[in-house]
C-alpha cells in the first residue's frame, strides 16, 4: 500500500524472522558466534535466552541457514516445547528422517543413539535445536540430559541448542536440573536495543527495503519516541514502524511524526504498565484527599453536635428556672 509512495521495494518491518534483515549488534554477533562455535567445535550443550521479541528466533534461523551450507551437518528443529517425552523423541527422530512410528521410548532412544554414533564415526555433526525451550517440562529436560551422554572420550556426538525466554534460565538453575546445568558449555543472553541501536535497526531495515532517505521517513525525534514506546524490543519496533508508515501514508505525509507514534502506542496499549503505575499513584493521591475531607467533615459534625448539645442544655436550664 505505502511501498510505491515511499519508493520502497519491499516491506521493511515484517515481524516474521527474515535472516536477511538481521541487525548485527555486538550482543547478537556474540550470541550467533557462540551458537555456531558450539556446533562446529562439538561443545555439546549451548543455551541462548532473551526476552520476548529480542530476536532469538531470527538469530536461530541465521544459524540454520549457515548450517545448511555445510554438507556434514544434519539437524532436528523442534519449535513446540509443549510435548510429552515420547512425542518429543518421536518428533526428533522424524525430523532426522528416522522411522519413528509405532516405537516406544526405549526403542526411540536406541534408534537415536545408533544414528548419532554412526554419524559421529563418519565425522559428521548431528544437532538438536529446540526453540521456545522455556516451555519444556522437567521430564523432557531430563531426557535431553540423557541425550548428552552420547559422546566419545574427546567430544560430544550430539550438539544440543536450547533457545528460549528467561524462564528457561530459571528452570536450568533449579536444583532438580543441576546435572543438566553443569553440562552447559556456552550460555548467551539477548537484551533489548539501546537508543542508538534502535535507530540503527530502523535505518538498516529501511535501507534494505530500498528507502532513498531513511532519515526523512523516520526523523530523529520519531525514532527516539519509537525506542521509548518499544523499550528497544525489535518486534515491537517493527509493529510501531509498520503502523507509522500506514498512518503517514494515509495523511500523504513525507515522514512519520512523533505524534503519530504516540497515537499508535496508545492504540496498542504499549504504555499500559507505566500508565497503570500512574493510575495507581493517582488513585492513592485521591484516597488521601478523600480521607482528609472525611476527617474534616467528621470534625465539623462533631463540633456542630457539641454546639447543638450545648444549646439544648442551655435551653433546658432556662426552662427549668422559669
Amino acid at each position: 500500500m505505502y511501498k510505491a509512495f515511499y519508493n520502497l521495494k519491499r516491506n521493511p518491518f515484517e515481524i516474521t524472522p527474515d535472516p536477511s534483515f538481521l541487525f548485527p549488534t555486538e550482543r547478537h554477533n556474540e550470541a550467533l558466534a557462540a551458537l555456531y562455535y558450539g556446533v562446529r567445535r562439538r561443545k555439546g550443550f549451548v543455551v541462548l535466552t532473551g526476552e520476548v521479541g529480542t530476536g532469538k528466533t531470527l538469530l536461530l534461523r541465521c544459524l540454520l541457514q549457515l548450517l545448511r551450507q555445510s554438507n556434514d551437518v544434519k539437524y532436528a528443529y523442534v519449535f513446540n516445547g509443549r510435548l510429552t517425552p515420547l512425542e518429543f523423541l518421536q518428533y526428533i527422530a522424524g525430523d532426522l528422517g528416522l522411522p519413528a512410528g509405532g516405537k516406544n521410548k526405549s526403542e526411540l532412544l536406541l534408534l537415536l543413539a545408533n544414528y548419532v554414533v554412526s554419524r559421529g564415526e563418519k565425522k559428521l555433526t548431528t544437532v538438536l535445536v529446540v526453540d521456545e525451550a522455556h516451555h519444556l517440562s522437567t521430564d523432557i529436560l531430563e531426557e535431553i540430559r540423557l541425550l548428552t551422554n552420547l559422546e566419545t572420550a574427546d567430544e560430544k556426538l550430539l550438539q544440543i541448542l536450547l533457545v528460549g525466554q528467561p524462564e528457561l534460565d530459571e528452570k536450568l538453575d533449579s536444583v532438580e536440573l543441576r546435572q543438566l546445568k553443569q553440562r552447559i558449555a556456552l550460555r548467551s543472553h539477548l537484551a533489548s536495543l539501546d537508543l542508538n541501536e534502535s535507530r540503527g535497526y530502523i535505518e538498516r531495515r529501511l535501507q534494505l527495503a530500498g528507502s532513498p532517505n531513511p532519515a526523512t521517513l523516520f526523523p530523529k525525534d520519531t525514532t527516539a519516541r519509537i525506542h521509548l514506546h518499544s523499550r528497544g524490543i525489535p518486534r515491537l519496533i517493527n509493529t510501531i514502524c509498520e503502523n507509522g508508515l500506514i498512518a503517514a501514508y494515509a495523511k500523504q505525509a513525507a515522514g512519520v511524526s512523533p505524534e503519530m507514534i504516540d497515537a499508535i502506542a496508545s492504540d496498542f496499549r504499549l504504555g499500559i504498565h507505566s500508565s497503570g503505575t500512574r493510575k495507581k499513584g493517582s488513585e492513592e493521591l485521591d484516597l488521601r484527599r478523600a480521607a482528609k475531607k472525611l476527617l474534616e467533615l467528621s470534625e465539623r459534625l462533631e463540633a456542630e453536635q457539641a454546639r447543638d448539645e450545648e444549646l439544648t442544655t442551655h435551653v433546658t436550664v432556662r426552662v427549668s428556672e422559669q
